[in-house]
């Protein structure tokens, strides 16, 4: 009998300490920025585009980690995260990408999001920003399953969530463009996003 109430009160306990830690996260303040670098991590299955001498996921990482320190650097607090991660709470999430296609140079930029008006609105406010600088195609918002069933929107839970295909990188011609302009590219992502926290930065000429 003594025996039972210990496992009983230790069963207690557990259910006791889980429920504490999920109301503690539940009332967590969100993350302001989350920012991924698309398939970064993974070792099989979607690894990323590749193609010669290009490979999708570190251009993801350069980009986005450009990205975080500019923001950090703005003042603005940052979680830099992989392409699978623990669930999350953020005001913006961004994914970044770039695109490939199996007919090269059919494709370029993009943007996906949930479908939410906050969302939606954020990613005319990002067009605003790269379609007067990206000098190739666009296609129009979410015109992939991928793009507007994204499988992070189920753990990064986002106030605003973007998915920026930032060009095509099995296209030679767009990555000669791109190449020398991540940098760049980069501190237009981290604009956006301060714009959208109503932080006033100076946008990179």
């Amino acid at each position: 009998m003594y025996l039972k109430h210990k496992t009983a009160a230790f069963f207690a306990l557990l259910i006791f300490i889980l429920l504490g830690y999920i109301f503690y996260k539940a009332l967590k303040p969100p993350v302001p920025v989350v920012i991924q670098a698309g398939h970064e991590g993974r070792t099989c299955g979607n690894t990323g585009a590749v193609c010669k001498n290009y490979k999708e996921v570190e251009w993801n990482i350069y980009v986005a980690d450009e990205a975080a320190k500019i923001l950090r650097k703005w003042g603005i607090e940052v979680k830099r995260v992989p392409a699978d991660t623990a669930p999350i709470r953020a005001n913006i999430a961004v994914a970044i990408h770039f695109d490939s296609a199996k007919h090269v140079c059919r494709s370029g930029a993009s943007v996906g999001y949930p479908d939410t008006n906050a969302s939606r609105t954020f990613a005319q406010h990002w067009k605003a920003v790269y379609k007067p600088y990206f000098p190739f195609h666009w296609h129009k918002d979410n015109f992939t399953d991928n793009l507007k069933h994204y499988y992070a929107y189920r753990t990064i839970h986002a106030k605003k969530f973007l998915v920026l295909e930032l060009g095509e990188i099995t296209c030679e011609k767009q990555t000669r463009w791109l190449k020398p302009r991540l940098k760049k590219i980069a501190h237009l992502v981290a604009y956006a996003v301060a714009r959208e926290l109503g932080v006033k930065v100076k946008s990179v000429q």
